[in-house]
């Protein structure tokens, strides 16, 4: 009996999972009678929609409806919960860590592959700054997503029952590094809700809020235009937000960020959402990459010089064949990623056909962001917005692209309910330490004579 053609899809995000969804739907009748079969690898279970993360930081949007269940989406695939640690192109084979192996002490396992579709994404960068390994928090998963939100809450209840002015002041700045699209909209929505929260607090007002965006260029939103991008740091300003342009961050040592100006502001929130890097396993593969560490790319979205191998997304570098310059690559965003997707799905399962190959094409359509509840900016297809028409954009368009169904009618009753009743300002920071209150318990049994 032939072995059926195994494709192996490394990582679970926007690439993995899309191409993944659309090889079980191109390859149905394969993958039904054992022809075919696509195995998905990441460490978690799930997709994050993370344009969705700032909305469900401040409490607009349920964490549990930010990510997609890879198995529900997925259910011609096999999903394998694990991290590929590295990848012999040469000999087919990805050998992957996983739980199981983990649990039983044997370290890894080797899965063998006929395609290979190496999609894991991107990293936060973190430069070597003193204090931001010790003190920094970032903002790329649902889970920093939600401990910041977690994180913001306690700051207002320390500062509304310390005596300490210092501990107050410290509590009540907010840093933000980073001025593209994570940092901005978590800063715009984080702030929105602050600003809500504190009016049930009886001794601090939202004018006591220190915020600060911290940026090492000349703007903010470059994907918007520099035009949108001068009025979104207007708009930021225009709320009491000390937005910091051509600065950097020195120094975090101590909870005192130190600035490249001279500022220096006592925080106990600091969050970093300055850029990304490529994922560590594109450096532990025999595959080509280019000086940024991403995968050399044909338009065909296979890896350049080596048959078998695809890769799109933050992971490749896809030269732009709608571009007017030579040598221009497509920008590593989820508008990219997704469409790219679908061509290396065709692609995959066209090679495995014989039939000729695609190449990827899309002209950049442009870009929306939003600044917290019903403000926002976009440019799109030459058109400037802003206010609340980019807001309202910004919504329909993500929601538009969230995966499934199930998520887009999720999300929309709960936006529907957030504007008919009043935001939830509750920090549930003990989910992160569930067994705290038990252990304390045992601790206690254990030692009957303690108070």
């Amino acid at each position: 009996m032939k072995e059926p053609a195994r494709i192996l899809v490394v990582g679970g995000g926007y690439v993995g999972m899309y191409t993944a969804l659309r090889l079980q739907r191109k390859l149905k009748r394969e993958l039904r009678h054992g022809e075919a079969q696509v195995i998905v690898v990441d460490p978690e279970p799930y997709m994050t929609y993370q344009p969705f993360l700032p909305e469900a930081a401040a409490g607009s949007i349920s964490p549990r409806h930010v990510v997609v269940p890879l198995r529900r989406v997925l259910p011609d695939c096999t999903v394998v919960i694990g991290e590929a640690t590295a990848i012999h192109h040469g000999k087919r084979t990805a050998t992957v860590r996983t739980l199981a192996t983990e649990e039983e002490g044997t370290g890894t396992v080797d899965i063998h592959y006929d395609e290979l579709v190496l999609a894991p994404g991107s990293v936060s960068r973190a430069l070597p700054v003193p204090g931001l390994a010790e003190f920094g928090i970032g903002f790329k998963t649902v889970e920093e997503a939600i401990g910041l939100r977690n994180h913001v809450l306690e700051q207002l209840d320390i500062a509304s029952s310390t005596r300490d002015p210092d501990v107050r002041d410290a509590a009540l700045t907010f840093v933000f590094v980073g001025g593209g699209y994570a940092g901005v909209e978590a800063l715009g929505e984080l702030e929105d809700m602050a600003r809500y929260a504190v009016r049930y607090y009886h001794n601090i007002a939202p004018e006591d809020l220190k915020w600060i965006l911290v940026e090492a260029t000349d703007r903010i939103l470059p994907e918007v235009g520099e035009e949108m991008g001068k009025y979104a740091v207007r708009e930021l300003r225009g709320r009491n937000i000390d937005v910091r342009l051509e600065t950097r961050l020195d120094s975090c040592v101590d909870r005192i960020a130190a600035l490249s100006d001279g500022s220096r502001f006592p925080t106990r929130t600091l969050v970093w959402t300055a850029g990304v890097k490529p994922h560590p396993i594109l450096a532990a593969t025999d595959l080509p990459l280019n000086e940024r560490g991403r995968l050399k790319c044909t338009a065909a979205l296979q890896v350049d010089g080596a048959e078998h191998a695809w890769s799109a997304g933050d992971a490749a570098s896809v030269p732009d064949l709608t571009a007017d310059r030579p040598g221009t690559e497509c920008a590593p965003n989820a508008q990219h990623a997704v469409r790219q997707a679908k061509v290396l799905a065709e692609n995959v399962a066209a090679a495995l056909a014989g039939q000729p190959l695609t190449d990827y094409e899309h002209k950049y359509a442009g870009s929306v962001a939003s600044l917290g509840l019903h403000r926002g900016v976009a440019h799109v297809y030459g058109r400037k917005l802003k206010g609340y028409p980019a807001w309202f954009m910004h919504r329909v368009y993500h929601l538009s692209r969230v995966p499934t169904f199930n998520r887009k009618a999720r999300v929309l009753a709960e936006w529907i309910l957030s504007g008919l009743f009043k935001r939830e300002i509750v920090s549930l920071g003990s989910l992160e330490n569930p067994r705290a209150e038990f252990k304390l318990a045992a601790d206690t049994g254990r030692h009957p004579g303690a108070s």
